[in-house]
C-alpha cells in the first residue's frame, strides 16, 4: 500500500520543508528554540526544535511559554461568557463595576496639556473595552512628544515589555487619574481595554480573574498548564525569555524561569499579557474558537458569540494612528485581530487570532479549517512580526494539500 503523502489536508513533504526552515532560524542563533503547531481537519502536526534556554535542556512539546498578548482573546472569551449569562451587556456603561472610569474627561487634542479637557460625550461600555475604543491605551509615537504620554508613563502604563504589577484596585485608581485620549468609541488604542477588562470580569463574577478563567475555560478545555504563573513543580518545563542586547546584538536573558516574574502568583492577573501556556493547551482554546465555541462535549461559547468576536468592528477612521498594527489588510474584533484582505499566502479574509510580544503567534482560519501556533521566547523588536513568524505562516499555508 502506498504511504499517504498528506494527512489532514497537509502535505508531509511540505511540513518537512517547514521544519527545515524553522530549524534554520534556531541554528542561526536568532533564538534558542521553538515549538510550532499546525492543525487541519483534526490532524495536529508539531515541530519541537532547539533548547528551552541557551546551553540548556532540549525544547519539549509541553514546554511552557509566556504568551503575553495572546492572553487578550482568552480575556475577551471570558467576557462573552458573562454576556451570554446576561451578567454583562455589551452596550451598558461599565460605571457600575468600574466607578473609577465614570464621568471621564477627554483631552481637547492629543497634543494638549493633560488638564486641557472636555467632558466625555458618553460613558465607556463593555464593547469599548473589547474593541479597544475606550479612549485609553498605548500611543505609538516614539520618542514621546505629547504631555499625555508622560502622564501615562508616570501612571505606570508606558508601552514596553514590562507589564503593570499593581493590585487591581490600584491599577484602576491609576487609570482613573488619566484623561481619555479620545472620546469613547472614536479611536482604537492598544492594550488597555483587556487590561481593564480582567478587573471588570473579576468584579462582575465575584471571584478572582484567574479563578474565573480556570473554572470556565481552562479546566473544561483541559488546559492544565495555562495560568498566570508557573508552579515550582513545572519550572523545569518553563522556557527562558530573551531579548536582543542593542549594544552587542547578542541575546540576553529578559526573564529567568525560576527567579522571574512568572515564578510566583502575580499581584495583578493581567488580562492583556499575563498568561503562560503550551502549544497543546492553546490549541485547545484555538480549536474551541474555530469550532464555533465548542471542543468535544464542552461548549464554552455559542457560535453567534464567536462570530461576533471574529468580525471586524473598526472603521478606517477608528484605525487612524494604528497602521503599524493593521496595515491595510486587517481589523479588530473583540479582543483579537481579523484579516479582511488577502495580500499574502496567510492573510486570508476571516482568519483571526493575535501575536504575543515575547515571540508567540496564533491564528485560526475557519475557511481552511487551519490553526497555527508558534511559540518562542525571543522578544519581538517591533509590532512587525520577526522573520521566524513570517516564515512559519508562509510554511503553514504552503503545506495545504488540496
Amino acid at each position: 500500500m502506498q504511504e499517504m503523502s498528506s494527512v489532514g489536508g497537509l502535505s508531509k513533504a511540505r511540513l518537512g520543508r517547514m521544519r527545515g526552515i524553522m530549524a534554520g532560524h534556531v541554528e542561526s542563533g536568532h533564538l534558542p528554540g521553538l515549538v510550532a503547531l499546525v492543525s487541519r481537519h483534526g490532524e495536529v502536526h508539531v515541530d519541537v526544535i532547539g533548547k528551552m534556554a541557551i546551553g540548556g535542556a532540549s525544547m519539549r512539546r509541553d514546554t511552557i511559554f509566556r504568551i503575553t498578548s495572546m492572553t487578550k482573546p482568552v480575556t475577551a472569551a471570558a467576557a462573552m461568557i458573562l454576556v451570554e449569562e446576561c451578567k454583562l451587556r455589551l452596550d451598558d456603561p461599565v460605571d457600575r463595576w468600574l466607578p473609577e472610569l465614570a464621568d471621564r474627561k477627554v483631552l481637547r487634542a492629543i497634543d494638549a496639556a493633560v488638564g486641557d479637557t472636555v467632558p466625555a460625550k458618553r460613558a465607556i461600555t463593555l464593547r469599548d473595552l473589547l474593541t479597544f475604543r475606550l479612549g485609553l491605551g498605548m500611543i505609538m509615537v516614539f520618542p514621546d512628544r505629547y504631555p499625555i504620554q508622560k502622564a501615562i508613563a508616570e501612571a505606570g502604563f508606558a508601552p514596553g515589555p514590562v507589564f503593570p504589577s499593581f493590585a487591581p484596585d490600584d491599577l484602576m485608581r491609576r487609570y482613573g487619574t488619566l484623561p481619555l485620549v479620545y472620546q469613547p468609541g472614536e479611536r482604537w488604542l492598544y492594550n488597555s481595554g483587556t487590561e481593564i477588562l480582567g478587573v471588570l470580569i473579576a468584579r462582575a463574577a465575584g471571584t478572582t480573574f484567574g479563578k474565573f478563567l480556570h473554572e470556565r475555560i481552562f479546566a473544561p478545555l483541559g488546559m492544565n498548564d495555562t495560568g498566570f504563573s508557573v508552579p515550582a513543580a513545572k519550572l523545569d518545563r518553563f522556557a527562558t525569555a530573551y531579548t536582543r542586547d542593542h549594544a552587542t546584538g547578542e541575546l540576553k536573558v529578559f526573564d529567568d524561569p525560576s527567579t522571574g516574574k512568572f515564578a510566583k502568583p502575580p499581584l495583578f492577573e493581567n488580562g492583556s499579557a499575563g498568561l503562560v501556556s503550551t502549544a497543546d493547551d492553546f490549541n485547545a482554546f484555538a480549536q474551541m474558537m474555530q469550532n464555533g465555541g465548542r471542543l468535544g462535549s464542552e461548549r464554552i461559547l455559542s457560535r453567534p458569540s464567536v462570530e461576533l468576536m471574529t468580525s471586524d468592528h473598526l472603521t478606517s477612521e477608528q484605525k487612524q494612528g494604528s497602521e503599524l498594527f493593521f496595515g491595510d489588510n486587517r481589523g479588530w474584533g473583540l479582543g483579537l485581530s481579523v484579516f479582511t484582505k488577502r495580500d499574502d499566502l496567510s492573510t486570508a479574509p476571516g482568519r483571526f487570532g493575535w501575536d504575543g510580544g515575547y515571540g508567540t503567534s496564533w491564528y485560526s482560519d475557519p475557511k481552511e479549517n487551519l490553526t497555527g501556533i508558534i511559540l518562542t521566547q525571543r522578544l519581538m523588536d517591533s509590532p512587525q512580526p520577526p522573520a521566524v513568524m513570517a516564515d512559519f505562516w508562509t510554511s503553514a499555508y504552503q503545506a495545504i494539500d488540496d
